[in-house]
């Protein structure tokens, strides 16, 4: 059976409803509109940091009211449990050239700034003409890196979440609304 996305989608047992889709949609819209302002006449490139921005990237640039490309890279500092373990490793490298082009970043999360510091580093390596990042969630109570991103969904308290890309063991991606996994969820 295929579902709408507007049907009713049941929340599964041991996770919170933080953000629902029609709160991500509207923030989203808001943040499309401002990139838009921003870049307006411009070209962007945006760069989806797989696999947990996919969603916030597609509905991100269906916001966007300018001319834009895509391309992914993959990283990996979580693994399979709930922290991270500290250490960025590029799994996935870009597939074109940023020399000299407007490059946002788009991240499912900014927590510690560790895997955005190393991007970020990393590609102002190849002179992109600017260099933005944009995230669905902000933790700054976690960062270890100082980083901000300039365009920011929703600022939250240390929780981990899951949900709309995010996941937890791979798990979870698929929920149209960001959860709370919380401390009782069963593994």
């Amino acid at each position: 059976m295929t579902t709408s996305p507007s049907a009713p989608f049941k929340t599964p047992s041991g996770l919170e409803v933080l953000y629902n889709r029609d709160q991500i949609h509207a923030r989203i819209q808001e943040l499309g509109k401002q990139i838009t302002h921003d870049y307006a006449g411009k070209s962007i490139v945006m760069v989806g940091v797989l696999k947990g921005a996919t969603l916030f990237l597609s509905d991100l640039a269906r916001a966007i009211g300018v001319d834009c490309t895509f391309d992914f890279v993959a990283v990996s500092s979580y693994g399979k449990g709930l922290r991270s373990s500290g250490a960025v490793k590029l799994i996935k490298d870009l597939d074109n050239p940023i020399e000299g082009k407007h490059i946002i970043v788009v991240e499912d999360i900014l927590d510690t700034g560790l895997t955005l510091s190393y991007l970020r580093n990393l590609f102002l390596q190849h002179h992109p003409k600017s260099l933005r990042i944009a995230t669905l969630l902000d933790k700054p109570t976690r960062r270890l890196e100082k980083i901000e991103a300039d365009y920011i969904g929703f600022s939250i308290a240390n929780q981990f979440v899951v949900g709309y890309g995010m996941d937890y063991g791979e798990r979870f991606r698929n929920l149209p609304d960001i959860c709370v996994l919380l401390p009782s969820h069963p593994e």
